[in-house]
Parts: structure tokens; C-alpha cells; sequence
């Protein structure tokens, strides 16, 4: 089964403190690349977390977002007196400064930096969550493995469909290879007897040098070549690792070919098939870009 390298997955567990929450999001990338964004209490996580995702998750661009809800409850909010004290004189002699009537707010000073605060109770309870901090992390990946292996299996109805007008262009190359190698013989033939009949040259030495050079347009060699990497790509379409650079590579290989057979047959008919092999190549491998 082919897996896409784009998907999204959401996991959360619930601790005493509240709830932790783990978004994947992947994108196609050359190699494989993990990010993982959390809050300062749970960097002592980090190396983990990228462990675990590089075990579910072996090619692509991927960031990890970590988030605690609501985990400021597990604290206790304390008011800094003295600094609240010193802000309220502060602001105050800005008011009489400028003459100004109403008084100072409660809000206001509230609202002052570290006059309220909470207490280090949350981080405490954070060190106690590794569990649950794994139990959202697998429910993410899994999200984004299911969401990965259904585009996969879509990217793989694909790729048989075009393997399938590859395989009628491929049949018409075929069937017209001998004709082409037939033709150009015949030609050259003519042409050689013209050009030496003066010369008096035997002829079965025009008969052989007719043989070596029509030999220089014949694509049986390519077109068995040709066969073998389609016949590795389909197989490695059924392959349950991931299976991108293979194909990639494959292609590359299957491009390289149908350039040869092309520039080999100078021919009209089988000069149109390659072209439509080249389109549909191209297709192709867009879509193999996305494959992990």
C-alpha cells in the first residue's frame, strides 16, 4: 500500500490539568524533516516526540504542534503585593501630576505585568503526564497515517490508470518497430546501390553495411528494457513500505528509454507515441512527488 507524504491528525488526552492536544500537519518534502512547536514544560519531551513520529512517519515535511489547555488551572493565581503597591503609586502620581479627577483602576494595576501570576503547580503536575502526552501523540499519528494511506490509495487508482495508456502506446510502438527498421533498410538499400553501381562494390558487402547501419535504428533492446522497469513499477506499487524514491527513480529510468526509442526509430507514427509516453510520464511523476 503507497502512502501519500500530505496529511493532518489531531490527538488529545486529558490530564489532571487539563487537556493536551496534538496537531500533525505534512507536506511533501524531498527527505525527511520533522518540527515540533510545545510549550517550555514539555521540552523535556522533544527528542521523544521526534523518535516516535520518525517511526510512523518516514519521508515529508512535518510539524508537530503541542498545546496545554486550560493547564494554568493546575496552578494557583498569586497576587504580587508589593509590586501592585508600587504600580499604584506609580500611577498615581501621574494622575496628580496632570490634575487628572478619576482614580486609579483596580484593572489597570491588575493588568500590570507578573501582578498576578501562577504558581509553578502546573509545571509540577506537566512532569507527571509522559502517558498522556504519548496517548495524544499515537491518536494524532494514526489520524494522519489513515489520512495519508486513503490519499495514497487514490494516488495508486491513478497511476494504473495511466500505466494502462501507457501499455496501448507502448503496444503501438511495437507493432510498428519492425516496419520502421524494414523501411529504413529498404531505403538505404536503394540509396547505396544508386550511389554505387558505378563503384561496382559486391553485393553482399552492400547487403551488410545496409544490415549494421539499418541495426543502428533498431529499438528491441529499449523496448525490453522499457518493459522491465514498467513491470518493477507496478510491482512496487503493491510494496507496503514506502516506496517514493523507488518510483522516482523508476521513472527516470522509463523516461530515459522512451527518449532513446525516440531518437533511435526517426519515425513519424512511433515519433507521436513518445511524445503521449512523455506527457503521461510527466503526470506521473508529479504525482510520485507526493508519494512517501
Amino acid at each position: 500500500m503507497i502512502k501519500s507524504m500530505t496529511g493532518y491528525g489531531k490527538g488529545e488526552a486529558a490530564y489532571a490539568g487539563g487537556r493536551i492536544v496534538v496537531e500533525l500537519r505534512c507536506v511533501n518534502h524531498r527527505y525527511g524533516e520533522i518540527s515540533v512547536k510545545l510549550p517550555r514544560v514539555l521540552m523535556p519531551f522533544e527528542n521523544e516526540i521526534k523518535k516516535r513520529v520518525a517511526e510512523k512517519l518516514n519521508r515529508g515535511k512535518i510539524d508537530v504542534f503541542i498545546q496545554l489547555e486550560s493547564a494554568a488551572q493546575a496552578g494557583v493565581p498569586t497576587a504580587n503585593l508589593p509590586l501592585a503597591r508600587g504600580y499604584h503609586r506609580a500611577l498615581t502620581s501621574i494622575r496628580e501630576a496632570l490634575g487628572l479627577e478619576e482614580e486609579v483602576d483596580l484593572a489597570l494595576i491588575a493588568s500590570q505585568r507578573d501582578v498576578i501570576t501562577v504558581s509553578a503547580e502546573a509545571e509540577a503536575a506537566i512532569e507527571e503526564i509522559p502517558a498522556e502526552l504519548v496517548e495524544a501523540l499515537e491518536a494524532g499519528l494514526a489520524r494522519v497515517d489513515q489520512m495519508r494511506s486513503f490519499e495514497g490509495e487514490s494516488l495508486r487508482a491513478d497511476f494504473r490508470k495511466r500505466r494502462e495508456t501507457l501499455a496501448e502506446l507502448i503496444a503501438r510502438v511495437e507493432k510498428r518497430a519492425p516496419s520502421v527498421v524494414a523501411e529504413y533498410a529498404a531505403k538505404l538499400k536503394e540509396r547505396i546501390q544508386a550511389l554505387t553501381q558505378e563503384s561496382g562494390l559486391p553485393e553482399d558487402r552492400v547487403a551488410l553495411e545496409v544490415a549494421l547501419l539499418a541495426d543502428k535504428c533498431d529499438i528491441t533492446e529499449e523496448l525490453v528494457r522499457l518493459e522491465s522497469h514498467l513491470r518493477q513499477f507496478d510491482e512496487t506499487l503493491e510494496r507496503s513500505e514506502p516506496v517514493g524514491r523507488k518510483l522516482d527513480f523508476l521513472l527516470q529510468e522509463i523516461n530515459r528509454e522512451v527518449n532513446t526509442i525516440g531518437s533511435k526509430a526517426n519515425d513519424a507514427e512511433i515519433a507521436a507515441c513518445v511524445v503521449e509516453l512523455k506527457g503521461e510520464l510527466e503526470k506521473i511523476r508529479e504525482q510520485v512527488q507526493n508519494v512517501e
